[in-house]
């Protein structure tokens, strides 16, 4: 078995497409919202190559800024957060293996946070939603920074709630911009391959490995 060699002192999780795979419900209600609702013709591909960061940032890149006032852009964001639960809540689970992993890194003494570009209402859908609030020790949200993912804030400010030392942080992420993010932090990473192929991630020199889910056996040897 492969063996990393790192032995980090934290975990800091992105949240959607990496702790559950949900990603396609989030494409699916802006894909509705930007289509149906506000009259464009953007295929499923485009839609989901443009959806990271804050959800104002979303519209912005589609849209081009000042196109929707700060009520409008409110108005769409909670709409398109209210479809995406609504679709995803019967599927919503834990990608295979993360509950054991959570349990085990918690009883090997390493920290743990949450740094999403989520808002906080849907980090409280899933966390209370299957019930593992308690193994977080901190949690960062898309409320808690003012710029998004690839900029390091995120996950900086992960590593200091956790009181602990960017280089000894590991991030799981499923998506480029959050590995970059991880790498603008100076912290190595882990990529989950639910949703973006692993030639997305040539440029980026920070990734220890690619694993399908939490059941890898080379996370052992991360504890």
């Amino acid at each position: 078995m492969q063996v990393l060699d790192f032995k980090p002192k934290a975990f800091i999780f992105d949240l959607n497409g990496t702790m559950i795979n949900d990603m396609d419900y989030h494409t699916l209600a802006w894909h509705s919202i930007i289509n149906e609702d506000l009259g464009e013709n953007y295929s499923f591909e485009f839609v989901k190559k443009e959806m990271y960061g804050k959800n104002h940032e979303v519209l912005e890149r589609i849209f081009a800024k000042n196109r929707f006032t700060t009520e409008e852009i409110n108005s769409l964001s909670k709409d398109k957060e209210k479809r995406y639960q609504e679709a995803y809540f019967p599927k919503l689970a834990l990608i295979d293996g993360l509950d054991g992993f959570l349990k085990n890194a918690e009883e090997s003494g390493i920290s743990m946070a949450i740094g999403s570009a989520a808002i906080g209402f849907n980090i409280d859908f899933v966390l209370d939603g299957l019930n593992i609030r308690n193994h977080f020790n901190a949690i960062i949200s898309a409320d808690d920074v003012l710029v998004s993912k690839p900029d390091p804030e995120t996950f900086l400010k992960a590593a200091a709630a956790l009181n602990v030392n960017p280089a000894d942080c590991l991030v799981f992420e499923d998506a480029p911009k959050g590995v970059e993010s991880a790498l603008n932090a100076g912290m190595k990473c882990i990529v989950i391959k639910t949703t973006h192929g692993v030639g997305e991630f040539d440029a980026y020199p920070n990734i220890l490995e690619f694993i399908d889910n939490f059941n890898d056996p080379i996370l052992k040897t991360l504890l």
